[in-house]
């Protein structure tokens, strides 16, 4: 019976047009909401697949939210940002607790959010898939305040780096990929202290997309 429910699922899945669910829908009423903070030059809409990855596995729409915001602006003005979109997702949901899931320049907004702004309280797990924790010498091509920020031994990184790289009662996983091609070097997404997971050849662009690594994830924030 089991297998036919989950043949069924996949089924109605397919006739809508969504990604198959890696497995029967996982998520629980203990589940966490789930944030999702976009990268440098990007907008909420490049979360669609994992959003949608993320219903077909149960989440209710109310309890996934993306959005978008001035990439060019230091960091650390984004990560005020990421506060009131927490406030924001919790009010709504009601829910004590959320998981940030970031990608590329992304984790650097909310890692400063978790180091600096954050109550304990109200953050479970963080997740970067290809952030430039540790710089990347991409950013040496670009120019905006944040993007100098991602450059290697910014001030800004120094600042963040500096002590404890995972600090607070959270819990931290990183995904590279020895393919990315924007963070370079590939090991600057790795952080002390956290779980950190390499990659098959995935791009960086895909990190989002990739279905291995949505189910990795997934399993990550809902364990």
């Amino acid at each position: 019976m089991a297998r036919l429910s989950l043949a069924l699922t996949v089924a109605a899945a397919t006739l809508v047009g969504l990604p198959s669910p890696v497995h029967a829908a996982s998520y629980t009423a203990s589940s966490n909401p789930i944030l999702f903070v976009h990268g440098w030059s990007s907008s909420a809409s490049t979360w669609n697949t994992m959003i949608s990855r993320f219903q077909a596995d149960g989440w209710p729409s109310s309890h996934l939210r993306a959005f978008s915001y001035d990439t060019s602006q230091s960091n650390a003005t984004t990560a005020q940002t990421v506060s009131q979109e927490v406030d924001k997702l919790l009010g709504a949901t009601g829910a004590s607790k959320v998981d940030i899931i970031t990608h590329s320049m992304g984790g650097l907004s909310s890692r400063y959010y978790l180091k600096n702004l954050a109550s304990s309280g109200k953050v479970d797990r963080w997740v970067s898939l290809g952030g430039p924790n540790h710089g990347t010498s991409s950013a040496n091509t670009c120019f905006s305040t944040a993007c100098v920020e991602m450059r290697i031994g910014s001030t800004f990184l120094t600042s963040l780096n500096s002590g404890d790289e995972t600090p607070g009662a959270f819990t931290y996983g990183t995904w590279r990929s020895p393919c990315d091609g924007v963070i370079n070097p590939v090991d600057s997404t790795v952080l002390s202290g956290a779980a950190n997971t390499r990659t098959a050849c995935v791009t960086h662009t895909n990190l989002q997309n990739d279905a291995t690594i949505y189910g990795q994830v997934r399993d990550f924030v809902n364990p």
